[in-house]
């Protein structure tokens, strides 16, 4: 057994520390940067806890425990740490997800009080570019507006079935699903091409930060796939985000799913990292 120092619930005054070691690894961490940006580390804002390991000051690893467990710059003993805490709180997520080293380590620690999970995705290459794609970008993809919520929610829900394996609309009648797509589409994160009253291309930015944004929720409509619209669309969505949001653009993908990565590739993303996910 690893000797460890305890985690601790990090607050307000560890701000600073925790933006600064986030911003070590942009693209890794920018879905708990953006959360912490946004919101700060009160756990009522922050819809979960940010566990931190080492003194303040001192701090050399976190884990963003909410709708989803996220670790961060987690080594053994911070994953030990971390587990720890987990177990002893019981599970609160829907999935662990991040750096797939650490996600690993903590799963074993888990798994035997948290299993069976619903799945688990081992290996998803994160993609990166900061440049425009080379390939032509659809002309039609554009921010969807809030009139259009009622268009676009059925492909996010699909999307998220398809993805995830589960509807959206489970447990509270997708009214938590339905609020985030709603909130997306107010602050000009969601881009579709629309035609006829169908979507045809969709993605969202799910996460942002000064330096990164994570695109999600890529899909295509299934009678229309095969046809070049996930690489017209995705360059259409760089150049707009790479225009309006941040430098990089980031996103991670399965990797059994050959199709959409060959599609990334070919728009410009480049592999830079690994995570994996829990589902539970």
């Amino acid at each position: 057994m690893l000797r460890t120092s305890a985690s601790r619930v990090l607050d307000d005054q560890d701000r600073d520390e925790v933006l600064t070691l986030l911003d070590a690894d942009p693209v890794a961490n920018v879905f708990v940067a953006s959360r912490v940006r946004s919101v700060g580390l009160s756990p009522a804002r922050l819809g979960g806890q940010m566990w931190g390991f080492g003194p303040r000051g001192g701090l050399t690893s976190l884990c963003y425990a909410g709708a989803n467990l996220v670790p961060v710059n987690a080594g053994p003993e911070a994953v030990q740490a971390f587990a720890d805490r987990a177990r002893r709180q019981g599970r609160r997520c829907s999935s662990i997800v991040g750096p797939a080293d650490a996600v690993e380590k903590l799963w074993e620690r888990l798994e035997p009080y948290w299993g069976p999970a619903r799945a688990i995705r081992w290996a998803q290459p994160v993609m990166a570019t900061s440049v425009p794609s080379p390939v032509p970008a659809d002309p039609l993809v554009r921010q969807v507006r809030p009139e259009d919520f009622a268009t676009l929610l059925p492909a996010c829900v699909a999307m998220f079935t398809e993805e995830v394996g589960i509807s959206p609309d489970l447990g509270d009648g997708g009214a938590l699903y339905r609020s985030r797509v709603a909130e997306l589409i107010r602050i000009g994160r969601s881009f579709a091409r629309i035609e006829d009253g169908q979507v045809v291309f969709k993605a969202e930015v799910g996460a942002v930060t000064p330096q990164v944004c994570q695109i999600q929720g890529v899909w295509v409509h299934p009678d229309r796939r095969g046809r070049g619209h996930a690489v017209s669309g995705m360059a259409a969505v760089i150049g707009l985000t790479l225009r309006h949001f941040a430098p990089v653009v980031s996103l991670y993908v399965n990797d059994f799913n050959g199709p959409a990565r060959a599609a990334y590739r070919k728009v410009g993303f480049k592999e830079v990292d690994t995570f994996m996910s829990v589902l539970f």
